[in-house]
């Protein structure tokens, strides 16, 4: 089996050598990200629709004319053609001057239109703080690497120092075994946090739009972004600059149009309409009618004023009604949840800033420690193994370090998305 593993690995990190690597600071990934990554380019694709759907909407406030013909042979009385009298070229206008149901149709187009911007806002500061994360991960596994590679060294200098040991006598064999053991473990250890370590950068990598074969690696240091002074003043920040409670708010707008705009079927209606028709004589026009004429048009307004709409009316505003008391539950829910999760992610600063402390002394002990086995050495009261042994326990601290580092900034960068301050953090 741990040949098996070592062989996988061996394998992606030699794929991942083919790779071209990136490297970026968070600013950089995040700019990057906003541009190329594909939620967020979907998302705009859908802002565009809705943008054209308001002048689709729009639409039949503006002149239609339309140039055709109805040329045809007469045998008789000239008859209608689609609606039209005979003639060799005709021309059609219409135009709404009066149509509220549309006017309001044009009305919640607008405010679709604005939720689909919502959205598409809520989607970048998704994809922000996901680049945030990813890009944490991937500096973690860098900076796990190099200290499982001076942990690697520093039991091969206790391997070997066993080993003469051995031979001298002063130890039993078994120690070889154990330091064998040791070694190799820190070994497998090592190939493991370089698979993590590319898997992260290749993850991170598509979350900027690059291809599978380009990989983004940390670079630069991060300033520590303001945080909200205290948990109320997150709580107020966050129910205010909310995406999805906009959101939700702006679709109870376009429902309250579109209920105004059923309700509106019952209002008249008035059109414009003009119509002009070139006749000809081969048409019969001058056997039927009293007088020929070649050029005939007529303007006026179609007025149309429903006497009984029908039950559809009374349905569809019965659903309408019915879709805005849901998303007037949805939005009561998604308003408790965001001050739930703005009151625990505050919460969670304070906890992992707690436990950060906490790893810093426990670092700072082991660099103790290590730094007394160094002075007790060149007295000839420690030996090189004791040293070697608190050089790995000093590397292990400074791993729980790292981690309690790097979640004290994620807590940080979640408490910001909360609070819509996310994006001009880290930008």
């Amino acid at each position: 089996m741990f040949p098996l593993f070592r062989f996988a690995a061996a394998a992606l990190l030699a794929a991942g050598l083919h790779a071209q690597v990136r490297t970026m600071t968070l600013r950089e990934a995040v700019d990057q990200a906003l541009k190329q990554n594909p939620d967020v380019v979907m998302a705009a694709f859908d802002e565009e629709k809705a943008r054209q759907s308001v002048r689709q909407a729009k639409d039949p406030f503006t002149p239609r004319i339309v140039i055709g013909s109805g040329l045809a042979y007469t045998n008789g009385f000239p008859m209608s053609i689609e609606g039209s009298a005979p003639s060799i070229m005709q021309a059609q206008a219409t135009q709404f001057l009066f149509n509220r149901p549309q006017s309001y149709a044009v009305a919640q187009a607008k405010e679709n239109a604005r939720g689909a911007g919502l959205a598409v806002a809520g989607r970048r500061d998704e994809v922000a703080f996901r680049t945030a994360s990813l890009y944490l991960d991937a500096e973690r596994a860098g900076r796990l690497v190099e200290l499982a590679r001076k942990e690697v060294e520093s039991l091969e200098r206790v391997a070997g120092m066993v080993d003469s040991q051995v031979e001298e006598g002063r130890v039993l064999p078994i120690e070889r075994r154990r330091a064998a053991l040791n070694l190799a473990q820190a070994r497998q250890m090592l190939e493991s946090l370089e698979s993590d370590r590319l898997t992260a950068e290749t993850s991170l990598g598509i979350l900027l739009g690059l291809g599978p074969d380009e990989s983004v690696r940390p670079a630069g240091e991060r300033p520590s972004p303001p945080l909200p002074s205290s948990e109320d003043a997150a709580v107020e920040s966050a129910v205010e600059a909310n995406k999805s409670l906009r959101h939700i708010e702006s679709r109870i707008m376009a429902q309250g149009l579109q209920l105004r705009a059923e309700r509106a079927a019952r209002l008249p209606r008035v059109d414009l309409v003009a119509q002009y028709g070139l006749f000809s004589r081969f048409n019969n026009y001058e056997e039927y009618f009293r007088r020929f004429q070649r050029h005939n048009g007529q303007i006026g307004v179609s007025f149309q004023l429903p006497l009984l709409p029908g039950p559809g009316v009374g349905a569809a505003t019965a659903q309408v009604q019915a879709e805005t008391g849901r998303l007037r539950a949805e939005l009561n829910a998604t308003r408790n949840r965001v001050i739930a999760d703005t009151r625990q992610s505050f919460r969670d600063v304070r906890r992992t800033e707690s436990a950060r402390e906490v790893a810093r002394l426990d670092l700072e002990l082991a660099r103790e420690q290590l730094s007394i086995l160094l002075a007790q050495m060149q007295e000839g009261r420690a030996s090189l193994v004791q040293v070697e042994q608190a050089r790995v326990d000093e590397a292990s601290r400074w791993i729980q370090f790292y981690d309690a580092q790097y979640a004290v900034e994620r807590a940080r960068y979640n408490l910001l998305r909360n609070t819509g301050d996310l994006q001009a953090a880290l930008r």
